[in-house]
């Protein structure tokens, strides 16, 4: 997965949150546009558009943003660091077996997912379905088991431990059935599990999702109108021939698509922008 754009309100707040909060590093600030990220990697990317409004909880858009750390010290940094600096942010732990997550909310409402993966090795798969679950994780104990001096110390500094990406993207959608169809059948995901018709979660190369869309918020939900939020999900592909490839099957499928000779954008069934690169 590539970056996550956030349309904003609040420019300045919204850098400051996920810079002095989530620890990434401000890679750019060209005007009304801030990328946020680690080393030369984006993560999130910021646009301000303070005449927009806020969606509705109940429309389609933006579930969370799942950032992935390397390691469970870095991880615990970005947890103790917006625990320190923005405490009512947080929304809850998990142990998914696959990995052990700490949710969020930014400034504007977007839900952050703070997360480290687990060895592949010991995931367990059944007939192509990964076991996951939702187990209660101890946001404490695990501070007090994976911070260290390290930690603590770049906490109080402002330093940045490790390295981030976005492991994946959960979206709230209308339904899981046209979930299903866009992503798997027409886009070429692989369904790694399901929960009924409440959740769908999708990944490429074995991963245990690099994209998830539920309805538990946003059942029945029609199309997005322009608003503050999600702006667009970014995907890389290994190579231009995969992107070609792309192309091919959404052209197949009938989905309307723009393609700049860089990149494929087309929107899915919630008017959600999903833009496609090959990598380097």
């Amino acid at each position: 997965m590539g970056a996550v754009t956030l349309r904003v309100a609040d420019l300045d707040g919204m850098i400051r949150y996920y810079r002095e909060g989530v620890t990434l590093e401000l890679l750019s600030h060209d005007g009304p546009v801030a990328v946020l990220g680690r080393g030369t990697t984006p993560v999130v990317i910021l646009q301000h558009a303070p005449e927009l409004k806020h969606a509705s909880p109940r429309d389609a858009g933006l579930f969370h943003t799942a950032v992935l750390f390397d390691t469970r010290e870095a991880l615990a940094t970005a947890i103790a660091s917006v625990a320190t600096r923005y405490p009512g942010t947080f929304t809850g732990s998990a142990d998914h077996l696959v990995s052990e997550a700490f949710y969020f909310t930014d400034p504007e409402g977007n839900g952050v997912e703070l997360y480290f993966d687990r060895d592949r090795s010991t995931w367990s798969w059944v007939h192509g379905t990964v076991e996951m679950a939702t187990i209660y994780l101890d946001p404490n104990g695990y501070l007090h088991e994976h911070l260290g001096e390290n930690g603590t110390a770049a906490v109080s500094s402002g330093e940045k431990l490790g390295d981030a990406v976005v492991g994946h993207v959960h979206l709230s959608v209308g339904d899981v059935a046209s979930a299903r169809e866009f992503y798997v059948e027409r886009l070429g995901f692989e369904t790694t599990a399901e929960m009924g018709d409440q959740a769908l979660f999708v990944s490429a190369g074995g991963y245990h999702h690099h994209m998830a869309m539920n309805t538990w918020n946003s059942r029945g939900a029609g199309r997005r109108g322009l608003a503050l939020g999600l702006g667009k999900v970014e995907i890389v592909v290994p190579t231009a021939d995969d992107l070609g490839e792309l192309g091919e099957r959404m052209a197949h499928f009938e989905v309307g698509t723009r393609d700049d000779g860089r990149t494929l954008a087309f929107d899915d069934p919630w008017a959600n922008l999903v833009e496609v690169r090959a990598a380097g």
